[in-house]
């Protein structure tokens, strides 16, 4: 008995393993999605550079100082999905991304 309680523990413990690396694939695939979101150019030809990727404290805490160096005509905020980042879908936090204009409005 005691034996078969044993090999089902670590049954469960190899399935959370298995779970666990193909969560952190997901994360790392995303990231590796996003590292290639760098620039954009809007509808009215202004150059966009992604300068920040992410949520929380840290977000806000860029944002902050992105608006003090830039103004706010040149940053913009832009809401990411974050299925795949567990830590954000558990606690429903948003994901975002901070743009600062490169170039004059045309």
């Amino acid at each position: 008995m005691v034996e078969n309680h044993n090999g089902l523990y670590r049954q469960a413990k190899r399935n959370s393993g298995v779970k666990q690396v193909a969560e952190e694939e997901i994360v790392r695939e995303r990231m590796a999605q996003e590292e290639l979101v760098r620039e954009r150019i809007d509808e009215k030809g202004n150059a966009w550079r992604k300068v920040y990727f992410g949520g929380g404290a840290h977000f806000r805490n860029w944002l902050s100082q992105f608006l003090e160096l830039w103004g706010e005509d040149n940053v913009e905020v832009e809401e990411v999905d974050s299925r795949g980042f567990q830590c954000y879908e558990e606690s429903g936090e948003k994901m975002n991304r901070i743009w600062v204009r490169e170039s004059d409005p045309q």
